[in-house]
């Protein structure tokens, strides 16, 4: 045999293994995809047996806080009864482009689920005989001490692993063939509804983290529920005055587009013991900021911040903390002036 020959038959070996390789890992995630879609259409069940159906038949509760607490349950479970099907009949890429078409539901589902939780509770509060209901339903051997919000999250958990099944399955796939094109649409689909739902719970966070301090400070002053602000953190700092006097210990709450700086109450203050009150709203479209000291391994370090009408020095003996706000601060800024 030629070299030319010798090198051609172990590039096409190389080649073969590669696929036989590809091959391998392509079944194993196939498997667990369906291993896995079976005890999450299982999980689903339960719900929709033990709560849904018999809810609807005894009229429990009103069709709309029916619809309210569960959703698009039904759908998504068909949905995913479809693609079961076709998993077990090992065909996989139509399995695939059918569900995605389905995906939107997750979207909704995650949409939904904050006035679910809302609703639920207060249903249970106030319904005494759903409560027992409830109780009995949860009781059963099926179950296995799981509770109905143990449940519901259930559909955005395993969008999740959607996604991570759906590279894993690209990854393992020849980019020259048609299933490889079928498969990357999968994967464009769900990571596109898995952003989605990833922005739901981002704006939700971030609600309640402005709501939280908006409650920290005293009065209705200050606004900081404003709509398109960000929380990105808060702590204590301590500010250096201009004059020789003595450092001011201040909790700092950064957002996206201002830096407000507060101090306690008075301890003995009988409404207002345990807040803040805000002692300067900083705006950052007019900031910018300086490291004065803190680049090197010495201890603490001192920020300035530069405004219009003042210049602010923050200061920390934690050169870690320092740092951390110099980069969430510049950030910040940046961003705002992009």
């Amino acid at each position: 045999m030629s070299a030319s020959s010798l090198l051609f038959a172990v590039g096409a070996n190389t080649v073969e293994d590669q696929r036989a390789r590809w091959e391998r890992k392509r079944s194993r995630t196939a498997k667990e995809l369906l291993e896995t879609e079976h005890k999450y259409l299982e999980q689903l069940d339960l719900v929709l047996t033990y709560f849904v159906t018999i809810l609807k038949a005894k009229g429990t509760l009103k069709p709309a806080v029916l619809e309210t607490i569960f959703g698009p349950l039904e759908s998504l479970y068909s949905a995913s009864h479809v693609l079961s099907f076709h998993l077990e009949k090992g065909n996989l890429e139509p399995g695939l482009e059918n569900f995605c078409q389905s995906l939107d539901l997750y979207g909704h589902y995650a949409e939904n689920l904050e006035q679910a939780n809302k609703t639920l509770k207060e249903q249970l509060r106030k319904n005494k005989s759903f409560r027992r209901f409830k109780k009995l339903q949860e009781a059963r051997p099926q179950f296995q001490g799981r509770e109905l919000e143990d449940l519901l999250p259930l559909p955005l958990q395993r969008l999740h692993q959607y996604k991570h099944f759906f590279r894993d399955l690209l990854q393992n796939t020849s980019p020259d063939t048609a299933e490889y094109q079928k498969l990357a649409k999968a994967v464009k689909s769900v990571s596109e509804v898995s952003q989605w739902v990833q922005d739901i719970f981002d704006k939700r966070e971030n609600s309640l983290q402005l709501l939280r301090v908006q409650k920290l400070l005293k009065g209705q002053k200050t606004q900081v529920l404003t709509p398109g602000r960000w929380y990105i953190r808060e702590g204590w700092l301590l500010v250096v005055p201009s004059k020789g006097e003595e450092l001011k210990r201040r909790m700092f709450f950064l957002f996206s587009d201002i830096l407000i700086a507060a101090k306690p109450c008075h301890p003995l203050h009988l409404l207002n013991s345990n807040k803040l009150s805000c002692q300067a709203v900083y705006p950052l479209h007019q900031c910018s900021v300086d490291k004065v000291f803190g680049h090197t391994q010495s201890q603490g370090g001192l920020l300035s911040l530069s405004f219009p009408q003042k210049t602010l020095l923050l200061m920390s003996s934690n050169q870690q903390e320092i740092h951390d706000w110099y980069r969430s601060l510049t950030a910040a800024v940046r961003q705002l002036k992009a």
